[in-house]
């Protein structure tokens, strides 16, 4: 693939793809696979098994067991349930210690870890901000606040502001603090998807919620998995074009981009949902999107929200000290064309090279 992409450039050459969300597609299937589908956070989300084995009756209960996870999930982090533990605790005064499950803990112990990492790149509580310009659960319109709304929003964020205790409970000191996990739960959910098909010995797995994939083993060709990068054009589609090919397995892949949930202000500049925490508006800079792959879903869903905050230079170094992970920058040229920038291991892990 060059550095450089036109935007009408052809898809992939396989024959058959199937869209599974902002971001990925698979190969079609050879070997037997069970597949279902449904919707959960706002967004679809995917199931492939491969396994001849599996009765009817057996699928049926996995598929029930994967519906009461993801409920689950949404009772405990959900912004949009006004009786959700994460609702509840917004709504909580400061300085009282908010009990929570052990899994809220543990998925806000780790976006408060990103944000260290990040120093305040990555923040689980702007909430007010994400409202404020129109992406939240409060309301769908777009517009741009005036610099006293901004402040005053910003006023009310700040993940030092909130603490996880040993017990597992939330504190915060500021009495507006409003807790979004928005970049991390669905990496979890997908994380939690995959704990349940392990558990019932299944081995060659495709999960995913929207943009946030997980895979294990093999897929039904009985290869490692294929899963496209989709080319950041606004709005993407199932036919629109591919960035790049990877083929991973045992892995996790996440993307982060500007060109699904944005708008256009008067002075023509995009607005994304993507906030950036230390300024208080949308991220302003020329990438475009960034894919991580990490080993599991909620560290790839949280690292490329982070890294698409930071911006390719300074978010290389972030992916260049991890590991496990990688990243593929892909950063918006002037001209209408994209340029990728890969990180150090991401050829290792993927078999892909820009």
């Amino acid at each position: 693939m060059l550095p450089h992409m036109k935007l009408h450039m052809k898809p992939l050459l396989w024959s058959t793809v199937v869209a599974l969300g902002a971001g990925f597609v698979v190969r079609a299937e050879d070997l037997p696979v069970v597949v279902w589908q449904g919707r959960t956070m706002g967004s679809p989300y995917t199931v492939k098994i491969v396994d001849g084995k599996l009765t009817d009756a057996q699928v049926n209960g996995l598929k029930a067991e994967i519906e009461n996870l993801l409920k689950e999930v949404n009772r405990q982090m959900s912004n949009y349930q006004p009786d959700s533990e994460l609702s509840r605790f917004n709504k909580a005064p400061a300085k009282v210690p908010f009990k929570v499950t052990p899994d809220f803990a543990r998925v806000t112990r780790f976006g408060l870890e990103l944000s260290r990492l990040s120093d305040g790149a990555f923040d689980p509580t702007l909430g007010p901000l994400i409202n404020l310009w129109g992406f939240g659960e409060t309301t769908d319109k777009h517009v741009v606040p005036s610099e006293q709304q901004r402040r005053a929003a910003l006023a009310k964020t700040g993940w030092q502001h909130l603490t996880v205790t040993e017990a597992g409970e939330l504190v915060k000191d500021l009495p507006d603090l409003a807790l979004d996990l928005g970049a991390v739960a669905k990496g979890f959910a997908v994380d939690e998807m995959i704990r349940v098909l392990q558990g019932h010995g299944l081995k060659d797995i495709y999960a995913s919620i929207a943009g946030e994939v997980r895979v294990l083993g093999h897929n039904p060709k009985g290869t490692k998995w294929v899963l496209g990068i989709t080319l950041p054009v606004d709005q993407w589609r199932e036919n629109d074009p591919m960035a790049a090919a990877v083929t991973i397995s045992n892995q996790a892949l996440s993307t982060s981009g500007d060109y699904q949930k944005f708008f256009i202000d008067a002075q023509g500049r995009r607005l994304c949902h993507i906030i950036d925490a230390r300024t208080g508006t949308p991220v302003q800079h020329p990438l475009a999107a960034v894919t991580v792959i990490a080993p599991d879903s909620m560290t790839a869903d949280g690292l490329a929200t982070t890294l698409f905050v930071l911006g390719p230079e300074a978010g290389m170094k972030v992916i260049d000290a991890r590991a496990a992970a990688a990243a593929l920058f892909i950063v918006r040229e002037q001209d209408g064309k994209f340029r990728q920038i890969a990180s150090a291991k991401f050829e290792a892990l993927t078999g892909y090279k820009p």
